[in-house]
């Protein structure tokens, strides 16, 4: 057994532990579905033990996946150690789906799945074999932590988890066996030499600045330039909505997939990206749901999205942790015309791309680490009465070549968003192959016409098809 061993989670990370409350279990999640005929045995049923066997062969290549979140000796910064406790039994769970196993029931299951939060004190992860989905298919349902990963990172699990061939084999699992967590000797020793190196890494820094070595004032200048617009978009707190409410413990979840080719033909006709046809089209989807659905004047809204954005570079690819920041822009709810709602997006984002929007965002995340634990908290307990935004739109791009589970192929694959506060509803959207999927979340209770939401994305992007068909 080799010495005590730890990891510190950034402020970031940190952040994700503090949100977490009765009502907001802050993890992501998401749903795959697969071929069950592969996973069967000789006597046709499927093995939930060889199915475990192969994920403890994988685990070395997720060491996070056998660790769980403690309270450092000393300071109490919480860290990550080894679970000498750890059984996959607990985190690889059964369930089948009562007939006829229709995806409404399978969305309902989801629903109640991730609704339940994560034991706080076990590996931050759990998940779920969904038998008796009709057309023969399987479902995995997957909870991981936020604290533990971002949308890319949760996105590189699947390469890790899954493989882009099918196979029969299962290696051996090699043999684990968990470190110690620190004493308080042992911690404050490391911690000792990390706050001795903290002075020279400023000094260092500060001599980039005086000497200007490699452009780092003009750096600096374009930073500022960047998390200017940001801080003046987050200023204030989001117009009130019907799905802007504090939120309940209980979930709806559902999702809508789309061809990425035909998306990518809307881009093309009317340029921007695919995110910007994203958020077009859940403005238009909002609009319509909004005065329809709920009796409200769009018109009279100012509706804010959160748009998280990576800020990882090719390097860190396959880590885990969260690198991410997040865009606040408007959302055009109340512009009738679906060319003139993305033409307003294209705006807002090519505006934010000119500031330095990106590397903007990239600096507000490294201030987390600056501010310390007290200003997160007290932003988690204002985001509780009242949020400087209006919903979360985050859209990951996922594989493009077919994975499969030993012998099951992957045949499709949908999001899930973590709530909080006063977020009624979430969007979060993924892409595998050449489909991209919209996964919503909503509380129970505020959103119980969450299809409608859902219809009403399908019936505008096919206005904005037609349109640019047109055009």
């Amino acid at each position: 057994m080799s010495g005590p061993a730890y990891t510190r989670l950034s402020q970031l990370d940190r952040s994700f532990l503090i949100y977490e409350g009765p009502s907001s279990p802050m993890h992501v999640g998401g749903v795959q579905v697969f071929e069950a005929g592969p996973l069967r045995g000789a006597d046709g049923t499927i093995h939930i033990e060889r199915i475990q066997e192969y994920i403890a062969s994988r685990l070395d290549l997720i060491p996070r996946y056998r660790q769980k979140v403690i309270a450092a000796p000393l300071d109490g910064h919480p860290i990550w150690v080894d679970d000498e406790r750890f059984n996959l039994r607990y985190h690889v769970r059964h369930s089948r789906l009562p007939r006829p196993g229709s995806e409404r029931i399978l969305k309902r299951t989801c629903a109640r799945i991730f609704e339940q939060p994560l034991d706080l004190h076990k590996p931050l992860w759990e998940m779920w074999l969904v038998e008796g989905l009709e057309g023969d298919r399987v479902a995995f349902v997957s909870k991981v932590h936020h604290c533990m990963i971002d949308g890319v990172s949760g996105a590189d699990l699947l390469n890790v988890l899954l493989t882009p061939e099918p196979t029969e084999k299962i290696e051996p699992a090699p043999v684990w066996r968990p470190r110690p967590a620190p004493g308080v000797l042992d911690y404050a020793a490391q911690e000792a030499v990390r706050r001795l190196g903290l002075p020279f890494e400023l000094a260092g820094t500060l001599r980039r600045l005086v000497t200007n070595e490699e452009g780092a004032r003009d750096e600096l200048m374009e930073r500022l330039r960047g998390v200017l617009p940001l801080l003046a978009a987050g200023a204030g707190l989001a117009t009130p909505t019907p799905l802007n409410q504090p939120i309940g413990p209980h979930r709806r979840f559902d999702w809508l997939a789309m061809s990425l080719d035909e998306i990518r033909e809307v881009r093309a006709r009317l340029g921007g990206t695919v995110n910007d046809v994203v958020l077009a089209v859940a403005a238009g989807a909002l609009r319509r749901y909004l005065k329809q659905a709920r009796q409200t004047d769009p018109d009279t809204l100012q509706l804010k999205v959160m748009a998280p954005v990576s800020v990882r570079d090719a390097s860190e690819r396959g880590r885990l942790g969260n690198r991410v920041s997040a865009w606040l822009l408007p959302l055009p709810v109340g512009e009738r015309d679906p060319l003139k709602r993305l033409a307003a997006v294209r705006a807002t984002t090519e505006a934010l791309k000119r500031e330095s929007g990106a590397l903007g965002a990239e600096t507000l995340s490294q201030a987390i680490e600056w501010l310390g634990s007290t200003q997160i908290a007290l932003g988690a307990r204002l985001m509780e009465y009242a949020a400087p935004f209006n919903l979360v739109v985050t859209n990951v791009p996922g594989p493009r070549e077919t994975l499969y589970l030993l012998g099951a192929r992957m045949l499709e694959a949908h999001p899930m968003v973590p709530l909080m506060g006063t977020l009624g509803v979430g969007i979060a959207l993924f892409s595998y192959g050449r489909t991209l999927s919209w996964g919503f979340t909503a509380d129970w209770d505020l959103v119980p016409d969450l299809h409608e939401l859902v219809l009403g994305v399908a019936h505008e992007f096919e206005r904005l098809r037609e349109r640019a068909a047109a055009a």
